[in-house]
């Protein structure tokens, strides 16, 4: 059972639960302290700090966009009963050739708080991660990703992919008709899809699923 929050840690919490599922990323300290009028970056990580010594947050040093939201398997990080829950399925490591949420992918499934969850987005599923390319995003190996199926993407999303038959996560941009799929991590180059590969959008990404050890 997790500690009750105060007031303030409370709209802090669901601050960046609704800034995360609006932008795909989670707020910087700047951000948060802009919505809620506090004037240092110091005064907003006291409130940070609390969330994640309380079991709500983490936070990854040395990137600006390093807030994650903790979620414990068979629970919920707010106050929701579990009549407010679902069950999404896990997929692991993607099999080409066949769709994504197929049986072969299943990992297991996980229970979220439905809330986080807009109506119609049922068929939303789990992604865990495979590698270290989103990490400046606060997208760490072994992190689950909470994806909503969509064929469509706007600039800055991040976004679950096939290219050529492999799953990818990357932020989506596109000029024009060039397509870009940019990572967040500086030891990786961008991808530029050409017209003859085999692009698709699987689903953007609304949320990190992570739990502590």
């Amino acid at each position: 059972m997790k500690k009750e929050l105060t007031e303030r840690q409370q709209a802090i919490f669901d601050f960046i639960l609704k800034f995360k599922e609006m932008n795909g990323f989670p707020p910087t300290l700047r951000e948060i302290g802009k919505n809620f009028d506090i004037a240092s970056t110091f005064g907003v990580k006291r409130h940070i700090d609390a969330l994640v010594k309380k079991g709500y947050l983490n936070v990854e040093s040395n990137t600006s966009r390093g807030i994650s939201i903790l979620f414990e398997q068979n629970s919920v990080t707010t106050n929701s009963t579990l009549n407010n829950s679902m069950e999404i399925p896990i997929i692991g490591q993607v099999a080409a050739g066949i769709p994504i949420t197929s049986y072969e992918n299943l990992e297991g499934t996980v229970v979220i708080d439905s809330s986080f969850l807009k109506r119609g987005q049922g068929d939303s599923f789990a992604l865990k991660v495979k590698g270290d390319s989103m990490i400046e995003e606060g997208i760490f190996e072994n992190d689950l990703l909470l994806v909503t199926p969509q064929q469509t993407a706007n600039n800055s999303d991040i976004i679950v992919a096939m290219v050529d038959g492999e799953v990818t996560v990357k932020t989506f941009m596109k000029k024009e008709e060039r397509i870009r799929l940019i990572p967040a991590n500086k030891n990786y180059t961008p991808i530029e899809i050409k017209p003859e590969q085999d692009f698709s959008i699987i689903g953007k990404v609304k949320g990190v699923l992570r739990w502590l050890n």
